[in-house]
């Protein structure tokens, strides 16, 4: 997830926020996953259900327009993958969820795999705390 998280870092994960609210757009989350769903990946949430993504010439879109993300630098390249194809829409069905690494040009996501389920997500990332130089918030 560079360039917002880095190796050797640890986080904790809140297990609790899901059970009484819905997954949003932006948030980080801990999820087990495919194809054998032993490990267990942290990605961003890129769109929610009942939402459409298109990747196209590098970029992400949402629902028809250029997805803006404030957290990765504004020239990072997305490419298509197996599951999300250039210039293919796909619209994501309710209790799924499509994610991806901030680490674009290495990050095994949605766009490979295709969409988190719900009862996949065993929470969200919300503070480092090792090394004490990165704690706080995310």
């Amino acid at each position: 997830m560079e360039p917002n998280f880095h190796d050797g870092q640890y986080l904790l994960t809140d297990k609790i926020t899901y059970r009484f609210n819905e997954p949003q757009v932006g948030d980080v989350i801990v999820f087990k996953a495919p194809p054998d769903f032993q490990d267990e990946y942290i990605k961003r949430i890129i769109a929610i259900p009942g939402e459409k993504i298109t990747i196209k010439n590098n970029q992400v879109y949402k629902n028809g327009d250029k997805f803006s993300e404030s957290y990765i630098p504004q020239e990072t390249d997305t490419n298509a993958g197996k599951f999300a194809q250039e210039e293919k829409s796909i619209t994501i069905p309710q209790g799924e969820y499509f994610v991806m690494g901030d680490n674009r040009q290495h990050s095994l996501d949605s766009r490979s795999f295709g969409f988190v389920k719900l009862d996949n997500i065993t929470g969200r990332a919300w503070l480092i705390y090792w090394p004490p130089t990165d704690f706080g918030t995310i």
